[in-house]
């Protein structure tokens, strides 16, 4: 609860990871902030409900090990990630195949020209250290290519990126030296589901540092769950800071009228909700497209698959994008005994959902789905921010002197992107309403 005098310092209004890392960027400096959240428990998207003893994400969506905001955020220091298996599996010849695990230059070189002799060699048992030939990405010869890709996209810097002409990521697949039928076999589903969007419609260059993080880390999973990243950063603010169940009605630059606690006073309000809401708060705010996911969660009594790795479905067999044992991957999300099945779906839902996806992950997996039990069905419209080219990765965060928005739309799509948003936003506050303070915490950030 507010406290009676109704006044603070400054307002942030949302409980995402965006306002927590602003909230905890601008108290670290010694502001006192109020952060209001109209549900009971902070995360919005990466919230993490608990059914029957298991956690069960919003949005199933991996994070990676490369992206640096989940190791320097503070907050997020006791964060633990559960890493995937290296690269990612995909069907092929009635089996899971391991593809695009990256490798160092040297090693891409070397395993280039092994391919190359392997190709040229006469036909005969199975070779040591090759996978049998996959659909999804070709011979021998095209994954060493593949590989080689990844570790020059790994070692090229970010600016580089940045640096290239943009264009929707669907035309510029076929111009990263990767062959064409890796590239539609499985560079493009791999983008699909990296950034929620099945049509490739995102920023070339949003898409490309998808691929840089792919390259440079291991998809994995928040110990606990999505919303062990928003809890880490909520548990660090000081007490009384967060207030949940607090519905805004409006908002101007000193004061935020609520309809629980009627009207609060304050020196400047950041908005971190989603941008719909960020837009009814402030009209004339644009508000983008979204990508549409659904998540279904499957329980079974055996696991269909013992290996930790994130399954992708690039043969398009039916609704499901990736899916994943996440028991296997964290075993924190399920009770003793038991598996959790986690599969998204990208684009709005077929109408017969449970049966489709049951048909394609028995095709997946090998096994018989009749007996798993569907747990939850969860479907989020507004799921990931649509960033199209042209796309600027560094939207503005101050509208006026006292009124601030952050969130992953003004940025790039995901947690990374939300972390960054509220950094930037807590730096302009401090930077007009305290520059002493916003000097010390640079100062101690670096």
């Amino acid at each position: 609860m507010l406290e009676p005098a109704r006044q603070a310092e400054i307002v942030v209004v949302g409980a995402g990871v965006a306002g927590l890392t602003a909230a905890r960027r601008l108290t670290g400096a010694g502001i006192p902030t109020v952060v209001l959240e109209a549900s009971d428990r902070p995360g919005g998207r990466m919230a993490t409900e608990e059914v029957d003893g298991f956690l069960l994400d919003r949005i199933a969506r991996p994070l990676s090990t490369a992206h640096a905001e989940l190791r320097r955020t503070p907050g997020l220091e006791g964060l633990v990630l559960r890493p995937f298996s290296p690269g990612v599996l995909v069907p092929g010849e009635g089996r899971l195949h391991r593809v695009g695990e990256p490798r160092p230059i040297r090693r891409a070189r070397g395993a280039f020209k092994t391919a190359r002799a392997l190709a040229s060699a006469p036909r005969g048992g199975p070779r040591p250290g090759w996978a049998p030939r996959s659909g999804a990405v070709g011979s021998p010869l095209d994954q060493a290519r593949l590989g080689a890709a990844l570790a020059r996209l790994a070692d090229t810097p970010v600016e580089r990126l940045l640096a290239r002409p943009e264009c929707p990521a669907s035309e510029a697949l076929p111009t990263r030296g990767v062959p064409s039928r890796t590239v539609e076999g499985f560079v493009r589903p791999l983008l699909a589901a990296l950034l929620c969007d099945p049509e490739l419609s995102t920023s070339s260059r949003c898409a490309d540092l998808a691929l840089h993080a792919f390259a440079r880390g291991r998809l994995c999973l928040p110990e606990g769950g999505a919303g062990a990243l928003p809890d880490g950063l909520a548990a660090g603010l000081p007490p009384g800071t967060l207030c949940t169940g607090v519905r805004v009605r409006s908002v101007s630059t000193n004061r935020v009228v609520t309809e629980e606690h009627g009207e609060i006073s304050c020196r400047a309000v950041l908005l971190a909700t989603d941008a719909r809401s960020a837009a009814r708060l402030l009209p004339g705010l644009r508000v983008p497209d979204f990508h549409q996911v659904t998540v279904v969660h499957h329980v079974a009594e055996v696991p269909p698959l013992q290996d930790p790795a994130w399954v992708l479905d690039t043969e398009r067999r039916g609704p499901v994008a990736h899916t994943a044992v996440v028991s296997r991957v964290d075993p924190t999300r399920a009770p003793a005994g038991r598996s959790l099945i986690s599969s998204t779906v990208l684009g709005p839902p077929p109408p017969d959902l449970d049966r489709a996806v049951r048909a394609q992950l028995a095709g997946l997996y090998g096994t018989g789905t009749a007996r798993w039990e569907l747990l939850s069905v969860r479907h989020v419209p507004d799921a990931v921010p649509a960033t199209p080219a042209p796309h600027d990765p560094q939207r503005p965060v101050r509208v006026m002197d006292g009124l601030y928005v952050c969130g992953d739309h003004r940025e790039t799509g995901g947690p990374a992107g939300a972390i960054r948003s509220g950094h930037r936003a807590a730096a302009a506050v401090l930077a007009d309403l305290a520059p002493e303070s916003a000097h010390r915490a640079e100062h101690l950030a670096a």
